[in-house]
């Protein structure tokens, strides 16, 4: 793997790898709204209504579980709002009403909701609410993109013939590995964050490989750090008998550090990308 060329290999690296579902899950988005669908139902009455408060009052009183749709029709999670003025400052309960029917009219007026749903600004509460419930959802995509590079190299190890909890393992920390495999990994520094546990263990007849993976879209001083601490593992995994450190990375992030890794890639045969996984690394390289 030696003869490899480092600015080739940079060349090839993506500067995405979102996947369908990285955007919205909308079976998630759909199940939260069929939870107060029912309700929202109930409020859709109230829709270009003439008098909203006396008729909000009255579907208040007769189903008070209306107003746990409230939050959501201000894109809000949980079921408690606080807001204040120059009247004072409530700290409003959609679960169970913690103030006067009166009082949360004078919410539903201050927010504009009743001006909203009045004045025919939509058409139907459940569509609105599943509007909300979309943008919501992309504040999510952070979480997911965080395992997008996991998922991408598990599938990976997957189709090279691994099993789970057989011959591969996920998140295993360093004094597991220890114990399972009775092999001393001592000479693995903690000053590299990756030294406690790594996202994957595959085990063959001849050696324990420990992978890290990551994937950087974007610069930044992080780059920097984890080239060097992975560099330093490396290093020691190299005198360890049995065991091999792997690194999956990809994102034109790198671009930006691309010094700190060239260094670790001229130390490091086993450092691949994407690229690398598509034409077929797994199968060689864990024999």
């Amino acid at each position: 793997m030696t003869n490899r060329n480092f600015d080739e290999w940079l060349s090839k690296f993506r500067p995405s790898i979102s996947s369908y579902d990285y955007y919205i899950d909308f079976a998630k988005v759909v199940r939260n709204v069929d939870e107060i669908k029912v309700e929202l139902n109930i409020l859709n009455s109230l829709i270009a209504s003439k008098n909203i408060e006396e008729e909000f009052e009255k579907i208040v009183t007769k189903y008070p579980e209306t107003l746990q749709c409230v939050p959501l029709l201000l894109a809000v999670r949980g079921h408690e709002i606080y807001a204040q003025d120059e009247e004072g400052a409530f700290l409003y309960n959609f679960k169970k009403m913690n103030y006067s029917v009166e009082q949360y009219k004078v919410f539903m007026r201050k927010t504009g909701l009743f001006d909203m749903i009045a004045n025919h600004l939509v058409n139907n509460l459940v569509d609105y609410a599943l509007g909300i419930e979309t943008g919501l959802d992309s504040n999510g995509r952070k979480n997911r993109g965080g395992h997008q590079m996991e998922d991408l190299v598990e599938k990976y190890i997957v189709a090279a013939g691994f099993k789970k909890n057989e011959n591969y393992f996920k998140e295993m920390y360093l004094k597991d590995i220890e114990s399972k495999w009775n092999i001393d990994l001592s000479a693995l520094s903690n000053q590299g964050k990756a030294a406690k546990r790594f996202d994957f263990v595959i085990k063959t007849d001849k050696m324990i490989y420990g992978i890290e993976t990551n994937f950087y879209g974007g610069g930044g001083s992080k780059l920097n750090e984890t080239a060097r601490s992975y560099k330093m593992l490396a290093q020691e995994a190299d005198t360890i008998e049995g065991f091999t450190f792997v690194w999956f990375t990809d994102g034109i992030g790198w671009k930006s550090a691309r010094g700190n890794l060239r260094e670790t890639f001229e130390v490091m045969d086993t450092i691949y990308s994407i690229n690398d996984m598509e034409n077929g690394v797994m199968q060689k390289l864990f024999e």
